[in-house]
């Protein structure tokens, strides 16, 4: 066993699968074997793996500025022309852009800029966040607060109350819904419920709502027709900001550009972005603020004499090429299309599941999707080992998916991912399930 400490690992079961190469949507172990990888890594390269074009930028990159910062008043173009090209695409009104190296640390950033900005104009009071249950926002101190799975939880002490996390109920309605209630009664009950923290808590202590659009790691949930809408009224009512975490959803991993145009969510005032934004060939992150909240924060750092954020790494020029080379490839390309149809065909494909007897629920949008298996349809009892062998059986078939939520399987292939490939995912992920039967 090697020194490495695993992350998001069970520590007795490290190493099982020693990957060495990969080439388009496909990876190769150090015994020669080839896996689809149902799952773009962590729902990440969504070029896939060896793309030619994206390589060579940023060894040119390398070659031409390795590194440089961003403190002090320095700068470099790759940087300036990735701010300004995300600030064109996002729906954030005047955006302006934050960069960072991984989800978790762009979610960090924004608690922190939230802070400075309502003690900016005059409001410490206004400091807490409403997360979800089932959420998933990372693993740092703030971000993993905010997180809701226990397992991130469990052992780390996470600081809810100094940092004002608060939570509320998750919008999946296969595991949510109460009795006999409908979508619509059930969204009407969530909602009304975050209404009522909102005013027991006090509105003018509420900063924000965070949400992924749709969900990755607590079990791909799209929420019900009206969910976003009825929580955006909510929030508008009371002052206080929406928090759209696009780590996942965004660049067309929904069959729309980001998350927020499938769902149906306006204008958030803070997006965070990571993962598809490089195809996870360089880290790289985005937190991206309205330009409102940051026009209120530049006094008051010119009279401290500095903004007092930022990692050595924050806008690392290669990390930026990298960028601005995968958006240039996904727009020429037309994936952001391709994600869309081959989307719809990987979700009418997973539809063929929904009445094997394992199958509690199959569930996605666009290029993200989980299926849930279940003891019995009528209890839906989730099956937790068989979920586990199916993941197993997958891999041992040449297929990675992710057990994620205990018994679901989570599905995200490449933006770049094929008809026939889609028929490989398909086909492989049946047999294994029955095998595991």
């Amino acid at each position: 066993m090697s020194a490495v400490i695993y992350p998001t690992t069970n520590l007795k079961t490290t190493e099982q699968l020693v990957i060495e190469r990969g080439e388009g949507v496909y990876v190769y172990d150090n015994q020669g074997n080839q896996y689809l990888e149902g799952m773009a890594g962590l729902w990440c390269t969504g070029l896939g793996y060896g793309n030619r074009e994206l390589i060579e930028t940023i060894s040119e990159q390398l070659s031409k500025l390795s590194f440089t910062h961003m403190f002090g008043g320095k700068t470099h173009q790759p940087g300036i022309d990735l701010a300004n090209k995300l600030a064109a695409m996002v729906p954030v009104k005047d955006a302006k852009i934050f960069f960072g190296n991984s989800g978790s640390d762009a979610n960090d950033t924004h608690v922190k800029l939230l802070r400075y900005y309502f003690n900016a104009i005059g409001k410490p009071e206004k400091y807490k966040i409403i997360t979800r249950e089932r959420a998933y926002h990372g693993v740092t101190v703030a971000a993993g607060s905010l997180t809701s799975l226990p397992a991130n939880l469990a052992h780390f002490d996470a600081p809810l109350e100094a940092l004002g996390i608060l939570r509320t109920d998750h919008p999946h309605y296969y595991r949510g819904a109460q009795g006999d209630e409908s979508e619509a009664q059930f969204v009407e009950r969530i909602t009304g419920n975050l209404e009522k923290l909102i005013q027991e808590e006090g509105p003018e202590t509420i900063a924000a709502f965070v949400a992924e659009p749709v969900t990755g790691a607590s079990g791909v949930i799209v929420p019900p027709a009206g969910y976003y809408e009825k929580v955006q009224a909510i929030l508008e009512r009371y002052d206080i900001l929406f928090w759209a975490d696009e780590v996942i959803t965004g660049f067309g991993r929904t069959g729309h550009l980001f998350g927020c145009d499938t769902v149906n969510i306006r204008a958030p005032a803070q997006m965070t972005f990571a993962k598809q934004l490089s195809s996870a060939y360089y880290p790289i992150s985005a937190a991206v603020i309205r330009g409102d909240l940051y026009e209120a924060m530049v006094e008051p750092s010119a009279e401290v004499g500095v903004f007092g954020h930022g990692y050595t790494y924050s806008g690392h020029p290669v990390g930026c090429a990298a960028a601005l080379k995968t958006l240039e490839i996904y727009e020429r390309d037309n994936l952001y299309a391709n994600a869309a149809e081959m989307g719809d065909y990987l979700q009418s494909r997973l539809g063929e599941l929904r009445d094997h007897e394992a199958v509690g629920e199959v569930r996605g949008v666009g290029l993200i999707a989980a299926v849930e298996l279940v003891e019995d349809k009528t209890s839906r009892a989730p099956a937790l080992a068989l979920a586990k062998r199916v993941t197993g059986l997958c891999q041992e078939n040449g297929l990675i998916v992710r057990n994620v939520a205990g018994n679901a399987l989570a599905l995200c292939p490449p933006l770049i991912i094929t008809r026939d490939q889609v028929d490989e995912i398909i086909d492989k992920l049946k047999r294994s399930i029955d095998q595991a039967l």
